[in-house]
């Protein structure tokens, strides 16, 4: 019963998190529609102008499509593997925190291959990866430094998420997997939990190594899988 328990309590911080995600992530481009609208009546005589506002409010509005499609995409559940290049699941993270990089001003560096096909359950990993993302964003200052690496090994695949953000106290490092445990005034804990089951499901292994030593500090998360 406690481990059917905790299986709801992920299902529900996981559904609340999404729901969550994507209100913040549309609230910018409902805004620009908006303002596209009251622009578009304004010049209404002006029909060059009126054209080029509705370009405009066509872009936003495949934006929030895919911004929907994509947040939607990680509480989608997946029951068979599929092939998919990583690469490409690796940007529809960062996509769905595009506006968070931005309002911090992170310096994305990013060490990708052009392609690196793997098989996976989709949104699973999607769903590891934005978790990777969003706490490394949230430890991360304004002006701070986010790295992505990716690399093909020894019939493995190594995705390395990492950033110069606060480090992580000696203290947790033996809990920070731990269902529940966090550090944040907000959040449920959930995250990394989650994370390693995903990529233990997939014959996988994931690890962090991180600092706290001034001038030094910084946290980077290593996931491994079957290539």
């Amino acid at each position: 019963m406690v481990a059917e328990d905790f299986k709801r309590a992920q299902e529900r911080a996981t559904a609340g998190q999404l729901a969550l995600e994507l209100m913040h992530e549309i609230k910018n481009p409902l805004e620009a529609l908006g303002h596209l609208v009251y622009l578009t009546k304004e010049e209404a005589p002006d029909v060059d102008v009126v054209r080029r506002y509705m370009v405009q409010a066509e872009e936003q509005l495949a934006l929030i499509q895919q911004i929907a499609a994509q947040t939607l995409g990680l509480a989608r559940p997946s029951t068979i593997p599929t092939p998919i290049d990583l690469v490409t699941l690796a940007e529809a993270a960062l996509r769905i925190h595009q506006r968070t990089i931005a309002a911090k001003q992170i310096r994305l560096v990013k060490d990708l291959p052009t392609e690196l096909p793997v098989k996976v359950l989709t949104s699973e990993m999607l769903q590891v990866i934005s978790n990777l993302i969003v706490n490394a964003l949230d430890a991360l200052p304004a002006d701070g430094t986010l790295h992505l690496r990716m690399r093909r090994c020894d019939g493995r695949v190594h995705l390395t998420i990492a950033d110069n953000g606060c480090g992580i106290p000696d203290e947790h490092v033996n809990t920070i997997f731990q269902p529940f445990f966090t550090t944040k005034s907000e959040g449920n804990g959930l995250g990394l939990a989650l994370s390693r089951d995903i990529v233990h499901r997939h014959q996988g292994s994931i690890r962090m190594r991180s600092s706290v030593r001034p001038g030094r500090t910084g946290t980077a998360f290593r996931v491994s899988i079957p290539a």
